[in-house]
């Protein structure tokens, strides 16, 4: 069965965003037919419009989603219709070097559908991340779905999806952070602030909040920054230091991804401190830094790939947190709007008045 569903696509580098009729066929083997119930606007569906993932277009974008799984395909046994879900981009193999290692959250051959969803003359799609969810219905890898209580907001768990787990995942998983520890976060947007409610969550007790935006500091508070920074006007990296006694952060968090920022996050460390970049950067950036400050500051440089979490383990574990009041996912929600909004919303997000745009279907 085809179902003649609407969905957000871009058909080439910067066109704009169309609501297409996009044909969606039955789940085939290891599938699942997902109806969308919320799907956040990310970054990195943003850079999927300007051409910054691929050039696979149209792209049918949309990616940090919940929705109720609809119909299974054969030897499908994690998920079961009417089931809620949190969709996500990693649905681990179980069988590459990095499962085989016991370290499934770093696997190297994540599953998507490979049934494909279509425009009505027959052109392909290609789903953002291989979900493809600013749409009424969706086809996915079983793996890609994560069973979730029905008792909470899909709109605030749906974030778990992508940006608020990178965040959060960046402290608690790729960090490590510990209770006592200090933590600096560059760049307080949706995912960066997902690091501070992360490492407030760890028991950090200094939680520094570094940004340019007085608005985004100010909302860094709320998820648990002791301490803010304007970085427009004093040097982000002494203020760091004085206020962790002269040393530097235990942990600093690169949520913005820029070498800038990078070689502040370097630079803001303690002595065998770590670095967690989260922050996406493009291409052509480079990096430079004297190899004998690399050699003698000690510690861990690292990235964090979708906050280095493992969905069967984490989403449920946060959506319990949320449920018990300790992690406030509906202050990640900004604004709730229809899918003919996405266009607006990717100005908003670039205007920073934003931590997430919600689409509901």
């Amino acid at each position: 069965m085809i179902h003649k569903v609407k969905g957000a696509v871009v058909r080439a580098k910067n066109a704009p965003v169309t609501i297409e009729t996009v044909l969606v066929p039955d789940p085939g083997p290891g599938e699942v037919l997902v109806d969308v119930l919320t799907s956040g606007v990310c970054h990195t569906d943003l850079h999927y419009k300007q051409g910054g993932i691929s050039d696979d277009f149209p792209f049918l974008l949309g990616h940090e989603a919940t929705g109720v799984v609809n119909a299974v395909g054969l030897n499908v046994v994690n998920v079961v219709p009417g089931d809620r879900v949190i969709l996500n981009w990693r649905a681990v193999c179980g069988n590459c070097r990095a499962c085989a290692k016991g370290q499934p959250q770093y696997c190297f051959n994540t599953a998507n559908a490979t049934t494909k969803m279509t425009l009505e003359d027959g052109t392909e799609l290609s789903p953002a991340l291989g979900i493809g969810a600013f749409i009424e219905k969706t086809l996915v890898a079983a793996g890609q779905c994560t069973r979730v209580d029905e008792d909470v907001d899909p709109a605030a768990a749906g974030l778990l999806g992508c940006g608020v787990m990178a965040g959060i995942g960046a402290a608690i998983n790729t960090g490590a952070v510990k209770r006592g520890d200090s933590v600096a976060v560059i760049g307080c947007g949706g995912v960066g602030s997902a690091a501070i409610a992360g490492a407030a969550l760890a028991g950090a007790t200094t939680v520094i909040a570094v940004d340019r935006d007085l608005k985004k500091l100010d909302g860094a508070r709320k998820f648990g920054a002791t301490h803010t920074i304007d970085s427009t006007a004093v040097d982000a990296v002494e203020a760091i230091r004085e206020l962790t006694g002269g040393f530097g952060a235990d942990v600093v968090i690169d949520a913005v991804g820029r070498p800038e920022t990078y070689k502040q996050a370097f630079y803001a460390r303690d002595l065998a401190g770590t670095l967690v970049l989260v922050g996406v950067p493009t291409p052509d950036m480079v990096v430079e830094l004297p190899l004998l400050d690399v050699f003698g500051r000690g510690g861990s440089l690292k990235s964090s790939w979708y906050g280095d979490c493992l969905p069967s383990r984490d989403f449920p574990m946060l959506v319990e947190l949320y449920k018990q009041g300790r992690l406030d996912l509906d202050a990640f929600v900004s604004e709730r709007i229809g899918i003919e909004d996405i266009e607006a919303a990717f100005t908003k997000m670039g205007e920073g008045s934003v931590l997430r745009s919600v689409v509901v279907l």
